[in-house]
């Protein structure tokens, strides 16, 4: 149900209601309680409190009073622009995001999802969007988004989500008050599709309202400053640059962020590699070892909490293997990882772990 500032609305599960007072995004508002306190309500479980609606007459009435002493109200986002997690703290380091969002969070893995890019960052943002269709690149949207909100780009359905998983995004960074320039950020978009059909994929965040697919796609630490003389450079040079130097400073275990200090690495083959065709039993091993070893190390340099590796069941070879290379690592410990969310087939590696 749509609702709009001004509305009285009443809890469906529960006694008590309020008045809407801003609508954060296209399935949160936020309602004043009867009690005097705010509070953010997902739509689907409030409705209208009919018995409180103004007649025709009186809601005339109050509209051209409103307009004659200009009373302005909140302002409501414009389109499906919005703020990021205002009734909390926004938790994951800032940056530029991509969120895959289901609409049905209870079934993750049917229904339609919404794409949604986060500008987690205290600068406004133009972005460009590209697709990439049949190996060509296709412009699909583009557009601005103030600091610390975000943006729905498309609601999707299942059959979309390989046409959404490949491309590249194009960012220029605004600032009112200047003392150095951000260089353009380019960053491609390779999502893989299986993510999208395991639940493990859709993870707690504080950038949008439910569980979601996260992808990063820069770290403001990562953002490059030009220099007097760089600036003067042509914009498509430089452009390359940056492109080369985000991709090289962005730590290898973000690929696999799920939240701040954790990260999710799957080490099914397919996950690994695009073709398996030629590979033996054995590279296969080699492979997802060194992927293993590779994604720990990373998360230990940039000082990750907990990395959960899926190992899948088999017959235990890959798991033992984990267990062993841990015994070379000091103030690690592992446990089976939540059996309700990865099943019998994932370690926990806490790090930094007495």
């Amino acid at each position: 149900m749509q609702f709009k500032i001004g509305d009285k609305v009443r809890f469906l599960d529960e006694k008590g209601g309020g008045t809407v007072i801003a609508i954060l995004d296209n399935r949160m508002i936020k309602i004043e309680t009867e009690d005097g306190f705010d509070l953010p309500v997902l739509s689907s479980e409030l409705i209208l409190d009919y018995r409180a609606q103004a007649s025709y007459e009186e809601k005339a009435i109050l509209s051209h009073k409103e307009k004659l002493e200009k009373v302005q109200p909140e302002v409501v986002p414009e389109s499906n622009t919005s703020l990021i997690n205002p009734w909390g703290k926004v938790k994951e380091e800032e940056g530029i995001y991509l969120a895959y969002e289901p609409h049905d969070q209870q079934w993750m893995l049917t229904g339609d999802l919404d794409v949604i890019l986060v500008n987690h960052t205290p600068f406004d943002i133009l972005y460009s969007l590209f697709l990439e269709t049949e190996e060509i690149l296709k412009g699909v949207d583009y557009g601005s988004i103030p600091g610390n909100s975000k943006t729905v780009l498309a609601t999707i359905s299942r059959d979309d989500i390989e046409d959404w998983t490949k491309g590249a995004l194009q960012i220029l960074v605004h600032q009112e008050t200047v003392e150095k320039l951000y260089l353009p950020i380019h960053a491609d978009v390779n999502v893989r599709v299986s993510r999208f059909f395991k639940e493990g994929s859709y993870t707690s965040n504080t950038l949008v309202s439910g569980k979601a697919l996260i992808s990063v796609i820069a770290q403001k630490s990562a953002f490059q400053y030009a220099g007097s003389e760089e600036t003067n450079l042509k914009i498509g040079s430089r452009a390359q640059t940056v492109q080369s130097k985000t991709k090289t400073e962005i730590p290898f275990i973000d690929r696999y962020k799920t939240q701040y200090g954790e990260a999710i690495v799957d080490l099914h083959i397919g996950e690994i590699v695009n073709n398996i065709a030629g590979l033996s039993s054995r590279d296969m091993f080699e492979i997802q070892i060194e992927h293993f070893k590779k994604a720990l190390d990373s998360a230990i340099e940039n000082d990750y909490n907990k990395v959960t590796f899926i190992h899948g069941v088999g017959n235990g070879t890959l798991k033992n293997a984990l267990i062993d290379a841990l015994k070379n690592y000091e103030n690690l410990k592992n446990k089976r990882a939540s059996i309700s969310k990865f099943g019998v087939g994932a370690l926990d590696v806490l790090i930094g772990s007495e």
